[in-house]
């Protein structure tokens, strides 16, 4: 399944995708505000990514293309029925251009119809406040902040947690 947005395209991840994804999340500025991905990451660790995601072991996992070129990563790990957490990252080349906001808001979308959840969470590190900047424009609502992993920086790192539901996220969409 393939979702497009005004500048982008979300498409299933493919096994060539693994150089590009090496390249973009493998930078440590990309990688260091993620929870999974670690630094240094080679072609093979995206490939063995890939593979796993493409056996359905990511949850719903989506690549996110600008003109036919992979620029970053989204999806979502349903925790149960009633809801799921999403996840991104937008190589450091495309930063500060909306691309994330954009296919976020696609992803929410995508999420809410086809899996039917009544909320959403997301989360950032602390001393991501462009990642904040995003889930915040996005309508996500600040719910407490916990210590998670850091694969690439090695450590544990607080996070700040968010929650979009349902209702409140159709509203905010249909007013944009």
């Amino acid at each position: 399944m393939k979702i497009q947005t005004k500048r982008l395209t979300l498409r299933p991840a493919a096994l060539a995708d693994a150089a590009r994804i090496s390249l973009l999340a493998g930078d440590f500025d990309v990688a260091c505000m993620t929870g999974t991905i670690p630094h240094p990451y080679s072609e093979q660790m995206a490939a063995e990514w890939l593979a796993g995601a493409l056996q359905g072991e990511e949850g719903v996992v989506f690549m996110i293309e600008r003109s036919d070129t992979l620029i970053g990563c989204t999806g979502y790990r349903a925790f149960g029925h009633d809801h799921g957490e999403l996840g991104y990252w937008i190589g450091k080349p495309y930063w500060g251009q909306g691309y994330a906001t954009e296919a976020v808001r696609a992803l929410i979308t995508h999420a809410f119809d086809a899996d039917g959840f009544d909320y959403l969470m997301a989360g950032h590190f602390t001393d991501n406040p462009a990642s904040e900047r995003v889930i915040r424009k996005l309508g996500f609502v600040a719910q407490g902040d916990e210590v998670r992993d850091c694969v690439a920086r090695g450590t544990a790192t607080y996070c700040v947690t968010y929650r979009l539901d349902r209702a409140q996220a159709m509203a905010e969409f249909h007013k944009a």
